[in-house]
């Protein structure tokens, strides 16, 4: 089965990236429930583009990332050399706050992504963005999954939050009303949040912390009150630079109101 690109994707009109993307999805098609991911043996081209994104972005958390992400960074001990096997990532993770990474052959289907998270399972891809643009991509890749998600998952209080997460998420997958607002407050906070810290707006939401132009203009969105309810009725757009974020007075108080709204939702 063929990976489908997008008109305006960086590789589109590139026969051999599209190659190796078929290749990288096959290998995560011919696993059995339960395997850990298979052993991608990673071009020079993909570790090229892996050490340039992540010594660049690297860089930027060291000014942007709150510290609870920077702590779970430490932890995890990501290679800039080289990019990282899921399979050792997902051991490593499991020592630390009990998550497994698993091989997904590309963006797993909404229900079946929030009902793993609640498992304490991350359905990840493995391929690497186009190596022309190392800083952007337009999808989910690898450096995405483990620069923004992993990172974070290595730290508890991060771990826990999205396991309760996911569990909401899978209580409302049958109600599309709920789903969608469980969705949008998701985006705004796990994927794209920030908060209030030593004086500083500091970003927590795995977009933000993956994105290396989004970071260096997060700071000129309209930045609202936090209100996990009113993120809930806020549309946003994926292909864009964020207009809005939602910023949380300290990274304890998003925590402890996260745990409730999400363990609220659907009962």
């Amino acid at each position: 089965m063929a990976v489908e690109l997008a008109a305006d994707h960086p590789g589109v009109a590139d026969p051999e990236y599209r190659r190796r993307r078929d290749e990288i999805a096959e290998a995560a098609r011919r696993l059995a429930p339960g395997d850990e991911a298979a052993r991608i043996a990673y071009t020079p081209d993909e570790t090229a583009t892996w050490t340039t994104a992540s010594t660049a972005l690297d860089r930027l958390h060291a000014q942007h990332a709150c510290q609870a992400y920077r702590l779970g960074a430490a932890r995890l001990g990501l290679p800039r050399d080289e990019v990282p096997q899921l399979a050792d990532v997902s051991a490593r993770l499991q020592h630390l706050t009990g998550w497994r990474f698993h091989a997904a052959p590309g963006l797993a289907p909404i229900r079946e992504f929030y009902g793993a998270l609640a498992e304490r399972r991350f359905l990840s891809t493995q391929y690497v963005r186009h190596p022309s643009v190392p800083l952007y991509t337009p999808e989910p890749d690898v450096i995405h999954e483990l620069i923004g998600h992993a990172n974070a998952l290595a730290e508890p209080r991060f771990a826990e939050l999205y396991a309760v997460a996911g569990a909401a998420g899978r209580r409302v997958a049958d109600d599309d009303t709920t789903l969608q607002r469980f969705s949008r407050t998701f985006w705004f906070t796990l994927e794209f949040g920030v908060v209030h810290e030593d004086d500083d707006l500091r970003a927590y939401g795995a977009g933000l912390l993956s994105s290396f132009g989004e970071l260096n203009v997060y700071r000129e969105a309209e930045i609202r009150e936090w209100d996990p309810d009113a993120m809930s009725v806020t549309d946003y757009d994926i292909n864009v630079y964020q207009p809005v974020l939602f910023a949380a007075p300290s990274f304890d108080t998003m925590v402890a109101d996260l745990l409730g709204w999400f363990g609220a939702l659907g009962r």
